[in-house]
C-alpha cells in the first residue's frame, strides 16, 4: 500500500510532472513535454491556507501520486487527483482519495465534491467507493473577450487592507445566499497572494454588492493561454439575478482585454440552468465537459435559478 503524506516543497517540481504526465497520457497527447505548460494546478494551490495537499510514494519512496483539498467554507472538493502512468490500476489512487476525505471530516465541510471524466466508469467507480455521487455535467465554456458598457467595478488588487476585509465579508454574505457557510475569502486571497490573477465586485443600488469573480490569467495560474479564467462568480440571487449576471460576464469580458488576454472561460453546471443558455446565448461554447459528483448526492449551490460560475477541476 502506497504511503500517503502532506506533499512538501521539494516535491513540487515531480508533482507538476506528474499532474501533466497523467492527464496527458489519459488525453492521448502526442508530445507530454509540452501538454498543460501554459497553466499550473500545482504551485498555486499547494500551502495555500485553505487547500490541504497530499502525496503518495511508491515503494522505493519515490512520489507516485498528489492529490490536492480545498476548502470554500462549508464546501470542500478535491482535484486533480494524479498518479503517474506506469502506476496505474495499482492501488495508488484509493489512498489518496481516502486522504482529502479524512481532510474534509477535520475541516467540517457540510458538502463536499469533485468532477470527474462522465466516460470513464473506472473513475466514477472509485469515487463512489467514497460516497460520492455522479450529478450534473459542468461545462467549460469559453467565448471572445468583448467590451462591457459602463460597470461600477472595482478590484480586489486596488482596494486598501480594511477595504479588503469589507469586500470579502461582503462577498461571504452573497454566497451565505447561495449555499450555507460557502465562503471563497481564501480563493480571492491566496489568487492575490500569488499573483494568479484578481478578484471583481460589481456594487448596484445603496452600494450592495451586486455579484464578484474570482479570475486568474497568465501562465502561474489555472486560465491556459489567451484565457481569463473564471474559477468562481456569482450574482447575488432573487429578482434581476440574470441582469446581475450578465453584467459579470460583461466586467469579465472586459477585465480579459485590459489584461491583454483574447478570451472568457468559465465552468458553469448544466443544473444552473438560466446560467448555462445565458452562456450559449452570449456565445460561449463548451471546450470540454465534466461530471461533478456530490457528497451527500444533493445539489448544494447547483440548482435552477442561481447564476453561479465554478470549476472544481
Amino acid at each position: 500500500m502506497p504511503r500517503v503524506r502532506p506533499l512538501a516543497d521539494q516535491d513540487l517540481p515531480q508533482a507538476q510532472k506528474i499532474v501533466r504526465t497523467a492527464f496527458g497520457t489519459f488525453f492521448g497527447a502526442p508530445d507530454l513535454d509540452n501538454f498543460w505548460t501554459d497553466f499550473d494546478y500545482v504551485y498555486g494551490r499547494h500551502s495555500a491556507e485553505h487547500v490541504a495537499s497530499f502525496a503518495a510514494d511508491d515503494e522505493k519512496g519515490h512520489l507516485a501520486g498528489v492529490n490536492f483539498a480545498t476548502r470554500w467554507g462549508s464546501v470542500g472538493f478535491f482535484g486533480p487527483l494524479s498518479v503517474r502512468p506506469d502506476l496505474w490500476d495499482k492501488g495508488v489512487a484509493t489512498p489518496l482519495v481516502a486522504a482529502v476525505s479524512d481532510q474534509f471530516e477535520r475541516w467540517g465541510v457540510s458538502h463536499a465534491g469533485l468532477c470527474t471524466f462522465p466516460h470513464s466508469p473506472k473513475h466514477v467507480w472509485l469515487y463512489q467507493k467514497f460516497g460520492f455521487y455522479p450529478r450534473n455535467l459542468t461545462a467549460i465554456m469559453a467565448a471572445p473577450a468583448r467590451p462591457g458598457g459602463e460597470l461600477a467595478v472595482s478590484r480586489y488588487s486596488q482596494l486598501a487592507a480594511g477595504e479588503r476585509q469589507e469586500a470579502e465579508r461582503a462577498c461571504r454574505a452573497l454566497s451565505e445566499e447561495l449555499f450555507e457557510g460557502l465562503d471563497l475569502g481564501g480563493e480571492i486571497r491566496t489568487v492575490a497572494a500569488r499573483n494568479l490573477g484578481d478578484t471583481i465586485f460589481l456594487r448596484g443600488g445603496e452600494s450592495r454588492l451586486d455579484s464578484f469573480a474570482v479570475c486568474h490569467w497568465g501562465p502561474a495560474s489555472e486560465a491556459g493561454a489567451d484565457c481569463l479564467f473564471v474559477k468562481f462568480g456569482a450574482a447575488r440571487p432573487g429578482p434581476g439575478a440574470g441582469a446581475r449576471f450578465g453584467a459579470l460576464l460583461d466586467a469579465c469580458g472586459a477585465l480579459a482585454l485590459s489584461v491583454r488576454v483574447g478570451n472568457v472561460l468559465a465552468g458553469v453546471s448544466t443544473a444552473r440552468e438560466e446560467a448555462y443558455r445565458q452562456m450559449m446565448a452570449r456565445g460561449f461554447r463548451t471546450r470540454m465537459q465534466v461530471v461533478t459528483m456530490h457528497r451527500p448526492n444533493e445539489p448544494a449551490y447547483s440548482r435552477p435559478g442561481l447564476f453561479v460560475l465554478d470549476d472544481w477541476r
